[in-house]
């Protein structure tokens, strides 16, 4: 974990990875903007998976009496942002993901390190994706 961030950081992160989103990668914004201190950045195969992701993330929070401030985008499924006021989540469709390239405009952002977060079976699936895509 980035030093002196928020340690609920992990309940947002393993939210957004408790329906396998793609790819998910955390900036820590804080010294570029002050819209938020957090950027979570994750993709789904579909649409369908998409919204699923996004739903799962606000019940999974909920139960941690963490609702979300306002969301977009719950209905077509290409690009929702859930907005948690310091965490703001970003879940694409893959496709859109990669026009959109948010990883590229907020390159000078500080990573945060999620590994010890991923399930060894998901990381495994996740780094196999990684080299069919290539």
């Amino acid at each position: 974990m980035t030093d002196d961030l928020d340690p609920s950081l992990d309940l947002y992160i393993k939210a957004a990875l408790g329906k396998k989103a793609l790819d998910p990668v955390v900036f820590d914004v804080r010294k570029l903007t002050s819209v938020a201190d957090v950027f979570i950045i994750c993709s789904g195969r579909s649409n369908r998976q998409v919204i699923a992701i996004a739903e799962f993330i606000q019940e999974d929070l909920k139960k941690h009496g963490i609702r979300p401030l306002s969301s977009e985008g719950m209905t077509d499924g290409h690009w929702i942002l859930l907005d948690y006021g310091h965490v703001i989540f970003h879940i694409f469709y893959e496709p859109i993901r990669k026009i959109y390239d948010l990883e590229g405009l907020w390159v000078d952002a500080k990573r945060v390190k999620i590994e010890n977060l991923i399930p060894f079976s998901n990381a495994a699936e996740m780094k196999a994706e990684s080299y069919e895509d290539e």
